[in-house]
């Protein structure tokens, strides 16, 4: 056991200048939950996908034989529908569906609200025939699978007029969407859709008129086309999509960003979702995040954020971006977006927690962080989507059992090492409870820091898996009883994992949510750094609000840590969780304790 004697004064400044807050106020320091709707609950069996629904969709295999997929099977086992088509497994992984819908998700409103969650984001919802739904056929109608009646739903969208909002219909999974912000809303919790308006699915409604009639379409200049379908000119129809990925034709922008015919239909299915039936936008979703902003040109944004906030002053606004702080200011300057999600957080976060003889010392990780809080104003810092995982990166459980590989912050590189698909040595077996204490260090951490901590769901139930697909299993549920993963992706097998709900876990969030929730000086107040000790990894912090504060100490190290202090002789602290008096602190190794003033 060793003392640790060093202090850091109070003069660490929150924001090095002010700027002008142009954010919303209720979004600040809210907690976030991700949902990956196609894997969270199955609500209704009766509005289970068919094979025939993911026509047009990677790995374009809609004939096969296909059934909805066990939701409690071994994740890299090939059930015997999918041994039929001689594939490996990452070609039948991408087939699969496993059914979650609407209806699922407001049945798990209830759980979410115990946990302590008070936002969502839902991943797109709009139609589409991938699992991710990036891929959007419409913009302006749920995915008929996700709702009560898929038939009926895909017949009145057939005989609509998609370039007359104002014969748009309401199917029933719209009705059911609009319901389930209804639900949201009454449990004093906020929703916001993903919105991917950089591109179309190949099979949507305006892609499929304009293969079928050229130059002749209505919709002719809603995409970049390179050349069209002419035997006298002897030239092939050609255009681009997004990434080179012909399947995600791009929407055509010009020097003001998206063009009038496609920016159009975008305004209109914005206002529909945040003001339903022109009911009120209190009836309407919260806001967007939106997927590849960084592939938009700021023009676009700019007139969006307009059009959005005329709707809804108070609508919030996320985007997708991965780059340094200069090249995201351009976005989070008061006429674009209100946030991102905080990808840059994650990097320095996995940097010092996940990583065991390369991370960031304590010096390293305060400096990086105090960095992004002042990189962009208190009001942005306050809204940041605070991650640690995504739907498109490995899992934190996964992360922590693969420490001192690539660095998430070389986003590229570590996107393809994380991959089981591709690096057969990455580690996607169940973390051990070595492991799994660095996951809850990461997560009491993420819970208690300035801005908005977002959970990627499952995390919280112990969900583990490498980057895309194996971030994207179906949710872990504890009144469903899971078969052992045992297999490999080669087939093999391996010695069982046992998966269930990690109740434990579980309550390790909801514990520190409960005290985010219960403070406002965790919730909305400043962030000052009170220790800093690289050679026993000990960091310490100050969370403060009007006449509240918080403080949090945590010990990365291997040893236990004892800290002295000035501010704890008094002994004007307590334990938020004991409620004992607090004058000389010990702090267990990997482990964190919280204090408040008396």
């Amino acid at each position: 056991m060793k003392k640790i004697l060093f202090y850091v004064p109070l003069l660490v400044t929150f924001f090095a200048s002010a700027q002008k807050d142009f954010t919303p106020n209720w979004s600040k320091g809210v907690v976030w939950y991700q949902i990956f709707p196609e894997r969270f609950s199955n609500g209704d069996f009766t509005n289970d996908p068919k094979g025939s629904d993911q026509e047009g969709a990677y790995p374009f295999d809609s004939t096969s034989e296909f059934q909805v997929h066990p939701w409690s099977s071994d994740w890299y086992e090939l059930q015997p529908y999918e041994q039929k088509n001689g594939k490996d497994i990452w070609h039948n992984i991408q087939r699969r569906r496993y059914g979650g819908d609407i209806q699922g998700i407001i049945n798990k409103l209830d759980y979410l609200k115990s946990l302590g969650i008070t936002s969502l984001y839902l991943c797109p919802v709009f139609w589409s025939p991938s699992s991710h739904k990036y891929d959007a056929l419409t913009y302006h109608h749920i995915d008929p699978a996700f709702g009560p009646d898929p038939e009926g739903d895909k017949k009145l969208i057939a005989a609509e007029d998609p370039l007359n909002p104002e014969k748009w219909v309401w199917t029933k999974a719209d009705l059911l969407a609009v319901k389930l912000i209804e639900e949201v809303h009454k449990r004093d919790m906020h929703i916001i859709f993903d919105g991917v308006f950089n591109h179309l699915g190949i099979n949507s409604f305006a892609f499929k008129d304009v293969i079928k009639n050229q130059e002749a379409s209505a919709y002719k200049d809603w995409f970049m086309v390179d050349s069209w379908d002419n035997a006298a000119k002897k030239t092939k129809f050609e255009y681009k999509g997004w990434f080179g990925v012909t399947t995600l034709p791009e929407l055509k922008e010009d020097a003001n960003g998206i063009v009038e015919g496609p920016k159009n239909y975008i305004f209109n299915a914005t206002k529909r979702w945040m003001n339903p039936m022109n009911k009120g936008s209190q009836y309407g979703i919260d806001g967007w995040r939106l997927d590849v902003a960084y592939c938009v040109a700021h023009p676009f944004w700019k007139d969006w954020r307009k059009w959005v906030k005329s709707i809804n002053s108070e609508a919030y606004l996320t985007a997708e971006l991965v780059d340094p702080i200069a090249k995201t200011l351009p976005y989070l300057s008061g006429d674009e977006f209100d946030a991102s999600m905080n990808y840059n957080f994650a990097f320095i976060t996995h940097d010092f927690f996940v990583q065991d003889t390369t991370g960031s010392s304590v010096t390293e990780f305060d400096q990086k962080l105090k960095e992004l809080r002042d990189g962009f104003g208190e009001g942005v810092a306050q809204n940041m989507q605070n991650l640690v995982g995504s739907h498109d990166a490995t899992r934190i459980s996964s992360a922590v059992a693969n420490p001192d590989g690539k660095k998430f912050g070389d986003w590229g590189a570590y996107f393809n090492w994380s991959q089981k698909s591709g690096n057969k040595t990455y580690n996607t077996q169940k973390p051990t409870p070595v492991q799994l204490q660095k996951q809850k260090l990461i997560a009491a951490f993420q819970i208690l820091y300035l801005g908005s901590p977002m959970i990627y769901y499952g995390d919280e139930a112990g969900m583990w898996g490498s980057n895309d697909p194996d971030c994207r299993k179906p949710m872990v549920w504890d009144d469903i009883k899971y078969d052992p993963e045992t297999t490999n992706p080669d087939q093999s097998k391996h010695e069982p994992d046992l998966v269930g709900f990690n109740t434990e876990l579980f309550q390790w969030y909801q514990k520190f949510l409960a005290v985010r929730n219960q403070y406002d000086a965790v919730k909305k107040g400043n962030y000052t750094t009170i220790l800093t000790n690289d050679a026993e990894k000990v960091y310490g912090f100050s969370r403060k609000y009007e006449n509240q504060e918080v403080l949090v100490f945590i010990n990365r190290g291997a040893t236990t840590a004892t800290i002295t202090l000035p501010i704890l002789n008094k002994g004007k602290y307590k334990d938020v969780f004991t409620q004992k008096r607090v004058k000389k602190l010990s702090v267990s190794p990997m482990d964190i304790v919280v204090l408040t003033g008396i």
